[in-house]
């Protein structure tokens, strides 16, 4: 299959890395010194040049504020037969833009981006494959992903997106809200380290990224989750309740079984 990579970052690389040496690949990017180092691959940096290699398949892999300008950037050098894809986190637009654009088109998020995951080692990674759009197209994403060894889940746009706002927007928030307290440490503890570890991968994120899992329609809700539990957590410690706090302790171990 030819397969056409839309982006030259570390998603994007990594997916020229994966599909090289099965299929015949291209990646596109506007800066040419994001391509330097893409091997077994073409790489273009002009649109026209996409004409020519006439992809079956393309992945949009660019940053998330870009993923629907690339994709209308893009369409005028396709052919109708070909299936358009993206990976991105946040769905919001998405939806829409493929039922308008004519296209055959398939959606996932693989849920191991390069902040914190090993791309080596994936077997305990998750992936979302939206259940709406083309069969074909999920099937090719659905072998990819069960020979990476994630574990596959399909939802619609709809739920993708009720997902999302609580897989990310609770702990970016949580991240956040440690982040803006947080002061220097001398001697910090393990546990100290460990969040702070977390906050500088977090807010590594593309701010675009951040921006759409925060303001995503359905963040609100979860976030709301967590300023109720800081006011419950809070009055016990005012009151130095012992009874409430073991209650409270019990109830949230609970919650990580």
């Amino acid at each position: 299959m030819r397969i056409l990579v839309l982006g030259a970052g570390k998603m994007g690389s990594f997916f020229v890395d994966l599909l090289s040496f099965e299929h015949e690949t291209a990646v596109y990017d506007v800066n040419p010194k994001r391509l330097r180092f893409m091997y077994n691959t073409q790489r273009f940096t002009q649109l026209e040049e996409i004409d020519a290699f006439k992809p079956e398949l393309v992945i949009n892999a660019v940053t998330l504020k870009y993923t629907l300008s690339v994709f209308e950037e893009v369409l005028p050098h396709l052919t109708p037969d070909c299936i358009i894809s993206d990976i991105a986190s946040v769905k919001t637009g998405l939806h829409e833009f493929y039922e308008k654009c004519g296209q055959r088109y398939v959606s996932t998020h693989p849920m191991f981006g390069p902040t914190f995951a090993n791309l080596g080692k994936l077997a305990e990674e998750n992936a979302i494959i939206i259940n709406e759009g083309d069969y074909m197209g999920r099937i090719f994403f659905r072998d990819l992903y069960n020979r990476l060894g994630l574990h596959i889940c399909e939802y619609t746009f709809d739920e993708h997106d009720e997902t999302v706002a609580y897989s990310l927007s609770i702990p970016f928030v949580s991240t956040f809200t440690f982040a803006a307290v947080m002061k220097h440490q001398d001697a910090p503890g393990t546990t100290f380290k460990r969040h702070l570890a977390i906050a500088r991968g977090v807010l590594s994120e593309d701010d675009t990224l951040l921006r759409e899992i925060l303001f995503n329609p359905r963040t609100g809700r979860q976030v709301e989750k967590i300023r109720t539990e800081l006011k419950e957590l809070l009055e016990i410690i005012d009151r130095r309740d012992e009874d409430g706090l073991n209650a409270y302790l019990c109830r949230i171990r609970k919650n990580i079984k």
